[in-house]
């Protein structure tokens, strides 16, 4: 995932000056299509409006959100903000414009809606009422802002921007302005797919006053760390406490070597008056993350794992008692993670989102009793919570369906739509049936398989079929609805699409989820494999055309399958995925990431765990192969 990286000296605002949006009628919305058949083809996928970052307003009356529309012909997306009365039951766009406005807030006293912007050249900070008059930018931070948040007595905005601490080729040796190197002497100059650019995400406070920001004050000066931290932190990694006197915020306070090892991250405290931090996580040793006060002050909610290097550890829910300094892990006897924290009013309740047998539903931890209640049940996904009185508002989807706003009921989760931006092209498609099954694999568990069949299925057919091999590892095949491996699309052209959540993925337990770390090439191939032999058994399956496809850790299954699958497969697809386990283990910025699920390194040969895991390589067996195979990288 790439950031757009913003070089910065940040710079001081004596007097910001406010000024007035030139709003022009230049965005993308695209009418919706006249199909020529029911059956999805990649131009209709493309052709959906993608929302996000619902928002909803103080009072609980409306909801902002983003749609992203892309114009194929442009190769270009465009994005707007749209608000939408839930008493009312009406949408409105209120931004029109060829930008892509990010980073929704709702200002403390409802009374405009703030968000990022390009319009001025660089990317800063505006507001808008929410009708949609009087767009204004609000921040001159040089360089630009990375996402913000506003203090909730409304006398302050916390904000992020990148800061070059590091010196690069050019401030070495100035007299060679025209050259390309890098000096690199210890880890993560890169991480995932770009390079380390010399810069920092550091967080800065800034007063606030009659819509304008003022000078901006580094709370990390001269820190080499990042907070939110790279590559895909965002302004989840802070908060403000209700009093507006301190701020919470994550971050891995490590550098180089240890940098790389380490899942260490910690919650600290800035306090405002003071100027001073502290470290409120300290001996906590695994990844703690997305800090969360309650309303009442009295609380701080976050997410952590428990044990350093492991990524894919159990995220569990601790809370701090703020006044006696007692620290309690509320998620002991919940098997399951536990994400995006959200407070009721009341400081009594957390909502929280969790992957359950493959759906991601909506739980709550009631703090009187102790107790985790379920929430919702179905065929879907949520991916957000917002509160509006008794009502979540949350984001929908599932393998069937793009993600729509939809309200739930607090006590029985039965929900209803609360947009509809995509119905003018569903209800010209026909969506494939999509089958949950539990099948026995070879060591005698229960494992649920999706099974996405062609649109207009006819029992009295043969049909292909592709085994689908989730990435991660420790990834989740739930109710997504993704625009790469999008379920229905493959279905679309005519193939039976199995998909099963084999040993290793979240939503059964964390034996189940831990059972696949150093045993690559063994318990979760046999899953795999025991799914789509399953399903081959079906006399509308085609068993002498099925094909495998995966990305990343799918991607390694394929390029494993390829040299071990004694002739089930007639072609493959991986994409990126891992081929030599060596080549990876000293490549990798993620130390961390091969020392966990590994074992360690190739060249110990006293390490039987690492041994049987590089045993896995799928360049051992290339010999083996003798399939046709599709390669994306």
């Amino acid at each position: 995932m790439r950031k757009a990286w913003i070089y910065l000296l940040v710079a001081t605002l004596t007097a910001c000056q406010s000024q007035e949006q030139t709003v022009q009628n230049n965005n993308y919305i695209p009418p919706v299509p006249k199909l020529s058949s029911d059956v999805m083809t990649p131009e209709v996928l493309w052709s959906f409006g993608r929302l996000g970052e619902p928002a909803v307003s103080p009072d609980g009356r409306k909801v902002a959100y983003t749609v992203t529309w892309f114009n194929i012909a442009e190769n270009k997306s465009y994005r707007d903000i749209y608000v939408h009365d839930l008493e009312q039951n009406t949408s409105a766009r209120i931004i029109d414009s060829a930008e892509r406005e990010f980073n929704l807030q709702w200002r403390p006293d409802g009374q405009k809606i703030g968000y990022l912007s390009s319009s001025s050249g660089s990317v800063q900070i505006w507001e808008i009422n929410p009708d949609g008059t009087g767009a204004t930018q609000v921040s001159q931070v040089e360089g630009g802002v990375s996402g913000f948040k506003y203090s909730p007595d409304q006398n302050h905005i916390s904000y992020f921007a990148s800061v070059k601490l590091d010196k690069d080729i050019h401030d070495l040796y100035p007299d060679l302005p025209l050259a390309n190197a890098r000096i690199e002497n210890d880890l993560m100059y890169r991480h995932w797919d770009s390079w380390h650019d010399y810069t920092y995400n550091h967080i800065f406070i800034a007063p606030y006053r009659d819509g304008k920001m003022e000078a901006g004050k580094d709370i990390m000066e001269g820190e080499r760390f990042d907070t939110p931290m790279k590559p895909f932190g965002g302004i989840e990694q802070f908060n403000w406490s209700p009093d507006s006197k301190s701020l919470a915020y994550t971050c891995k306070k490590l550098t180089g070597k240890a940098y790389a090892v380490s899942t260490n991250s910690d919650i600290y405290l800035y306090d405002l008056e003071a100027g001073t931090t502290a470290n409120h996580t300290e001996g906590m040793m695994g990844y703690d993350k997305n800090p969360v006060f309650s309303p009442d002050g009295n609380y701080l909610a976050w997410e952590s794992m428990e044990r350093d290097g492991y990524e894919a550890d159990k995220i569990r829910l601790w809370i701090t008692d703020l006044k006696t300094g007692g620290k309690k892990d509320y998620s002991a006897n919940f098997d399951q993670h536990a994400e995006q924290l959200t407070w009721t009013a009341n400081s009594q309740s957390i909502y929280f989102i969790s992957d359950i047998q493959a759906t991601d539903e909506i739980f709550r931890l009631d703090l009187a009793d102790g107790m985790i209640r379920r929430i919702t049940d179905g065929v879907h996904n949520y991916s957000s919570i917002g509160l509006a009185g008794e009502k979540i508002i949350a984001t929908k989807t599932s393998m069937s369906m793009p993600a729509e706003l939809y309200s739930v009921d607090v006590y029985s989760g039965a929900d209803e739509a609360v947009t509809s931006i995509n119905k003018g092209i569903l209800d010209q498609l026909t969506m494939g049936k999509v089958e949950k099954r539990w099948i026995k694999t070879t060591d005698n568990k229960d494992m649920l398989t999706w099974v996405i069949y062609p649109p207009n299925f006819d029992p009295n057919k043969k049909y292909p079929a592709i085994l689908y091999c989730q990435g991660g590892p420790q990834g989740t095949v739930s109710q997504y609805w993704s625009y790469r491996w999008n379920f229905q699309m493959m279905a679309a052209n005519g193939y039976i699409i199995v998909a099963p959540n084999r040993r290793g993925l979240p939503g059964f337990g964390m034996e189940w989820l831990e059972q696949i770390s150093k045993d690559y090439g063994g318990q979760n191939i046999q899953d795999q494999l025991t799914a789509i032999d399953e399903l081959a058994k079906e006399p509308f399956v085609d068993e002498n055309r099925l094909g495998a496809v995966g990305a990343s850790y799918g991607g390694f299954a394929v390029n494993y399958l390829a040299g071990n699958h004694d002739g089930r497969f007639k072609a493959f697809i991986t994409h990126c995925g891992i081929f030599n386990f060596e080549q990876m283990y000293v490549t990798t910025e993620e130390m961390f990431f091969v020392d966990w699920d590994y074992g360690g390194a190739y060249w110990d040969k006293s390490n039987a765990a690492a041994q049987k895991s590089y045993s896995f390589s799928p360049h051992h067996f290339v010999q083996n192969w003798d399939t046709p195979m599709l390669v994306i990288h």
